[in-house]
């Protein structure tokens, strides 16, 4: 091996124990979120706030309300001191209850056809600029929009009139407090800086830590039971999905899709030597792994067989020293030019931002790019996705979720979540008795397969790892 610093070690995967089911947020925790927005509405001259989603944008409105619209539209319109109140169409009003904040009288709501799918009743709502007017929304007003992005003067002469929700609903609060009084807010919940969606509760590691282990113990068993000469619909069975939400499409990529990105089962044929990829992402996670349908170096091509000693391993090396770098204080660009030096662009072609932050969305936002100062704080919750390609190769990943916890948030997870903290030290004391990768302190893996990277899927036994 190039790198001698990694091997191929055999294991019995560990057995990292499940959590109980999922529970809502308290209406207390909702309060609390609403409460900062309101906070950051203040300090910027915001009258309003207006969070728009639609089924694949609900990741915001969810993270204030414990409400994601189904079929439909919806739109939050919140304002310093009132409860604020929810527009949504005729089927979701049905899905109101799986709100916390809704059951405790903490939000309104009315029901806004326009909203609706077409051709259902539309015939009995107040107008959108009539509901507006009687939230207060008139000149003078400042309102901010959050709907799933914000931009940049590179993008845009006027980033921060530049808004991406629909034109229905923009136009209409344009005109009634002007142009330049509806501005783009998506930053509160986004930016990786100062975003609140940047910093989780003790509450949110635990949501998500169980959404980490359904997804993990379903790439655990696709794994364990990976073969060859069925289709990729039938592989992905093993799975198991669970009917949580999914966070992103589930992923397969072997013969019948292996040149489309981001592709979906397609019913093709699982064949011995082909490279292969698969993803499973539920709300709050991503589990990710990327090899070969082969159990050792003597099934891939003969262009590939070097495939562990010049790419899996720098790979994995390279993925061992993002962690270990992965500190309280750390600066993005430092994490970004880490990775740029192990992994040359011209022969690993790591495009996009090695490592995100993540949320219900399966990107929010990210700290780390070229050139960043932003800074790496408690409370972050990263995705480990650093995506290398070759023509060669094809790929690897050990891609999943972890959070960053000071002693003090360490403290209030043991306290509050005894079960998710001791999982989580269990996971670190794995990945660094075992594979090798000496985590900071502040590191807290959430998936059940931390840190495993089997490149052959034949034999999932055999990993990665940094220990002989």
């Amino acid at each position: 091996m190039n790198n001698p610093g990694v091997f191929l070690k055999e294991i019995d995967w560990p057995d990292f124990g499940q959590a109980p089911p999922v529970t809502a947020p308290t209406a207390g925790e909702l309060q609390t979120r609403l409460q900062l927005c309101r906070e950051m509405m203040t300090e910027r001259g915001l009258t309003h706030l207006v969070v728009y989603a639609d089924r694949e944008h609900s990741g915001n409105l969810l993270y204030l309300t414990h409400f994601d619209p189904r079929f439909e539209e919806a739109l939050l319109i919140l304002n310093r001191t009132n409860t604020p109140l929810l527009l949504v169409g005729n089927e979701c009003v049905g899905h109101l209850p799986v709100s916390p904040l809704y059951n405790a009288g903490g939000l309104r709501y009315e029901r806004y056809q326009p909203f609706s799918l077409l051709s259902q009743p539309r015939n009995d709502s107040r107008s959108l600029a009539a509901i507006l007017k009687s939230e207060g929304i008139q000149p003078g007003s400042r309102v901010g929009c959050i709907g799933w992005k914000y931009f940049t003067a590179a993008e845009f002469p006027e980033p921060e009139l530049a808004i991406e929700l629909p034109a229905i609903i923009v136009d209409v609060l344009r005109s009634l407090c002007g142009r330049e009084q509806v501005v783009n807010a998506s930053d509160i919940l986004l930016s990786p800086a100062y975003g609140l969606k940047a910093s989780c509760s003790v509450y949110e590691i635990a949501q998500f830590e169980l959404s980490n282990i359904m997804a993990s113990e379903g790439m655990k068993r696709l794994l364990q039971n990976f073969r060859y000469g069925i289709t990729d619909f039938e592989l992905v069975q093993e799975y198991q999905y669970t009917g949580y939400p999914l966070g992103c499409h589930i992923g397969m990529k072997s013969s019948g899709n292996q040149h489309i990105g981001l592709s979906s089962p397609v019913g093709a044929l699982i064949r011995k030597g082909d490279p292969c990829s698969t993803n499973l992402s539920y709300w709050g996670s991503n589990s990710c792994r990327a090899g070969w349908v082969a159990a050792s170096a003597d099934d891939l091509p003969e262009a590939a067989r070097d495939y562990v000693e010049r790419f899996a391993g720098p790979y994995f090396y390279a993925c061992a020293q993002w962690l270990q770098q992965l500190k309280i204080g750390a600066k993005g660009r430092d994490l970004y030019q880490l990775v740029q030096d192990l992994l040359p662009f011209d022969q690993f072609a790591v495009f996009l931002n090695p490592g995100h932050l993540i949320h219900f969305e399966e990107w929010t936002s990210s700290p780390i790019y070229e050139g960043s100062e932003d800074t790496i704080r408690s409370g972050m919750y990263l995705q480990v996705d650093i995506i290398p390609r070759s023509k060669t190769y094809f790929s690897s990943r050990m891609e999943d979720g972890v959070v960053i916890a000071d002693a003090a948030l360490r403290q209030a997870l043991q306290q509050q979540y005894p079960a998710v903290y001791e999982r989580c030290r269990t996971r670190r004391q794995f990945m660094i008795d075992t594979l090798g990768i000496q985590l900071p302190e502040e590191v807290l893996p959430l998936s059940n397969i931390p840190g495993i990277v089997p490149p052959f899927f034949l034999d999932h036994r055999t990993v990665l790892s940094l220990k002989n």
